[in-house]
């Protein structure tokens, strides 16, 4: 299909543009007050909503180039939408694209490797590769839409220390890109459109397939520890000192959790404050229980989920919802985190904090995270060695609160702040002017990547995002 096939418009009336544009598509085209708008809407975080001009429920990549197409020949900007776990804003008068109904997953098990489609989520990558004894390096939630993962780089909390970033595996690209073409981008291909969108993000294009590496891997050891309030102190400078000795083949994180008396959770959660320390290992049981044997030793547990998986249970390791929920959220890349550090955080989320913030986290990275890959790509946060998320879940009434103690948060660990972020852990309220960008990024990345955005995008058609100006 070619941009002359959807002629710009004439008319006034977005009715009958959209009624011209529903004709060119084998999807679905919604506007604000037709039936189905709201639900294909839908984010998953309750509070992000998304309330664009137009929505294309795009069922090929044809439809895809004409929804890009459309909105170019309208001046549009262009939003799209899998699952909404990181929407980054409103798409007000935006053509929205959402991709779930291109959800072909094809696993090759001799090359190793998995084609998908741009509304596949891990779940179903997950079970395909498991038949055949082998693991993407997936991320902490099943939910997640495995295109938008890779974008922003991807940190498996189980093969990410082993392996590296997801976007380091990624094979090919197949992207419309704003002039409306469908193009299959690889190293050999585009080198410079293959290096930004592997940790670029949106920035480039509609991504409606890519192909990726797997590994042989089918099980992992691993869970979670759970330690009740009065350990939290303890839990949490051990840690601090355990999580940078461990093996490439070993991950953990740590959370502070504020439970709600959910019947839906393990009865020793139920309305409680818990530490919640993630751990998985590639190694052997006995090896791994070695490697846990510190952390162990710290205080009793409430819980312990430790035990031996199969990798497409991998979301089992950090518990991540799977139902959409309202919440607010902040992160911070820490350059270290020494005494002080976990001092600061103990006031301000600890057991005796009074905050009302429901999960605040500490993610330890490093290993093959921190080294470059085969093929370069535009990852930032390559050597950030830690990383806060803290989550403020509640309605619009509890939102202003808790985005202040997250506030809060930041503003503590801003001493120990990297100078570099991970994109994929970048909130709304982050990443919202250039300059905020170019720090993420770093200044000679980002301007790598403006120029290739330039080239690809001039008229920045895809700015409902984390946004790279070409301007």
């Amino acid at each position: 299909m070619t941009s002359a096939e959807i002629p710009p418009a004439a008319a006034p009336s977005l009715e009958t543009d959209a009624a011209e544009l529903a004709a060119h598509v084998t999807g679905t085209v919604f506007l604000p007050n037709d039936p189905g708008y709201a639900a294909e809407c839908a984010a998953f975080n309750l509070l992000a909503p998304v309330h664009p001009a137009l929505v294309v429920g795009a069922a090929s990549v044809a439809d895809v180039q004409a929804a890009v197409q459309f909105a170019a020949n309208r001046g549009l900007p262009v939003a799209v939408l899998t699952t909404g776990h990181q929407v980054a804003r409103p798409a007000d008068g935006a053509v929205l694209i959402t991709l779930s109904r291109m959800s072909r997953v094809t696993i090759d098990a001799d090359a190793a490797t998995a084609r998908v489609e741009g509304g596949v989520r891990w779940q179903e990558v997950l079970d395909k590769a498991q038949e055949v004894g082998l693991a993407p390096a997936s991320g902490s939630s099943s939910t997640v839409g495995v295109i938008g993962y890779h974008l922003g780089g991807g940190q498996s909390p189980v093969l990410g220390r082993a392996h590296g970033f997801a976007a380091d595996h990624v094979l090919a690209a197949e992207v419309v890109t704003a002039d409306g073409q469908s193009r299959r981008v690889t190293q050999d291909t585009d080198p410079e459109l293959f290096w930004a969108l592997r940790g670029g993000k949106g920035n480039f294009g509609v991504v409606t397939a890519l192909e990726f590496r797997l590994f042989p891997v089918a099980r992992f050891y691993g869970g979670g520890l759970f330690f009740p309030d009065e350990a939290a102190a303890s839990v949490l400078h051990e840690w601090r000192r355990w999580a940078p000795t461990l093996p490439e083949e070993a991950n953990t994180s740590l959370s502070f959790l504020r439970l709600p008396p959910m019947p839906e959770l393990p009865p020793p959660l139920q309305g409680t404050f818990v530490i919640h320390l993630r751990f998985s290992s590639l190694g052997a049981a006995n090896e791994a229980e070695q490697l846990l044997a510190p952390m162990r030793a710290v205080a009793p547990t409430v819980l312990d989920t430790i035990a031996e998986l199969p990798y497409a249970a991998v979301a089992a390791v950090h518990m991540d919802p799977v139902t959409p929920v309202p919440w607010v959220d902040r992160s911070i890349g820490l350059r270290d985190l020494p005494a002080e550090a976990a001092d600061a955080l103990l006031r301000l989320v600890g057991p005796d904090s009074g905050t009302q913030l429901t999960v605040v986290e500490i993610r330890s990275f490093g290993g093959a995270l921190a080294r470059p890959p085969a093929a370069p790509n535009a990852v930032a946060g390559r050597d950030v060695p830690w990383a806060v998320l803290g989550f403020g879940v509640g309605g619009p009434d509890q939102a202003a609160l808790n985005s202040e103690q997250l506030a809060h948060v930041v503003a503590a660990l801003a001493p120990w702040a990297h100078h570099e972020a991970m994109t994929n852990f970048l909130t709304a309220v982050e990443g919202t002017t250039p300059e905020q960008m170019r720090s993420i990024y770093g200044s000679d990345r980002y301007e790598r990547l403006v120029a290739i955005k330039r080239q690809y995008d001039p008229s920045n058609t895809f700015q409902v995002n984390h946004n790279i100006n070409p301007t």
